[in-house]
């Protein structure tokens, strides 16, 4: 299942997984669960619009975006037959894939995609073996609150979906000219000194500016303590605190315009559906993005 925020790069990455499989000669089913779904580089063997849409909900039920999107998964669990007579004859070889939308809600509180979740899986109706593939935008990392609050939303995904979890830093091309390769290493695992590394800090000084850090206070509803940002640092610095207590968010790298990166995450997605026992996840060597001494 490919989730993740709008604008992270989930159709392009669906995109570029069924180039590859199909390049490799390998079996895949794509479905779309995106009821806003406009373009596809590839057809879905299984489209959700054929069921419901959220033009249609909005222009007859007069509802915005979001609220026609929950309406429309709301649809769809009443009408789960649509999901089981298009995946009932996928055999085991092949990799099915679900391209979801991009309201972030539905990975953080909104209770229907457990409930989907559980009836693709349960034994006694699909019982196909998931995993969800969170993506998130590289360029977060330039923008620390962004990369850890992003992080946040992907911890609140494995916790409410309880599948095995890949979290993906995608749009890697996008970084390249932004930050070197050997400082995005340290964003692959959330931590607190990430915080302390502030960006406007460091361009402040490099450029002789005379920076003043946000007032530190006891109380930060007081007037100074928010004008300056010091409680949005203090709320940053516990969210960078429980992310790195608990360990359990770590990205992997993703270009899509690159084939051997596409290939890498694939084979992670394979051990964590167990699509061949004997298969290792492959790792790209640490040197192809290490900066040339």
């Amino acid at each position: 299942m490919v989730m993740g925020p709008a604008g992270a790069g989930k159709s392009t990455f669906c995109a570029s997984l069924i180039t590859h499989l199909q390049l490799n000669r390998r079996s895949c089913f794509y479905v779309n669960l995106d009821p806003a779904a406009e373009s596809f580089e590839h057809t879905p063997d299984l489209d959700i619009r054929d069921l419901i849409s959220v033009e249609d909900v909005m222009d007859e039920l007069k509802l915005g975006p979001n609220g026609g999107l929950i309406y429309c998964f709301e649809f769809l669990m009443e009408n789960l037959s649509f999901l089981e007579e298009g995946l009932n004859s996928v055999t085991e070889e092949y990799l099915i894939i679900f391209d979801m939308p991009g309201q972030i809600e539905l990975y953080t509180h909104y209770p229907v995609l457990p409930a989907l979740v559980n009836f693709l899986r349960s034994p006694g109706n699909l019982d196909i073996r998931l995993c969800a593939a969170y993506l998130l935008e590289s360029t977060f990392v330039v923008d620390r609150a962004k990369y850890f609050a992003g992080s946040l939303s992907a911890l609140s995904a494995m916790y409410m979906l309880g599948l095995p979890h890949l979290n993906i830093l995608s749009k890697m091309d996008l970084v390249k000219d932004q930050i070197r390769k050997k400082d995005f290493k340290k964003f692959l695992v959330p931590d607190t000194m990430l915080i302390e590394e502030d960006p406007q800090e460091v361009a402040a000084r490099k450029a002789g500016i005379d920076y003043q850090p946000p007032v530190e206070s006891a109380d930060p509803a007081e007037k100074d303590a928010l004008m300056s940002g010091a409680g949005f640092k203090r709320l940053n610095n516990a969210v960078a605190q429980l992310l790195e207590n608990f360990s359990m968010v770590h990205y992997h790298k993703l270009d899509c315009t690159d084939e051997e990166s596409v290939g890498g995450i694939l084979s992670y997605i394979d051990e964590c559906i167990q699509w061949a026992e004997a298969q290792e996840p492959k790792e790209i060597p640490d040197e192809e993005y290490d900066d040339e001494e």
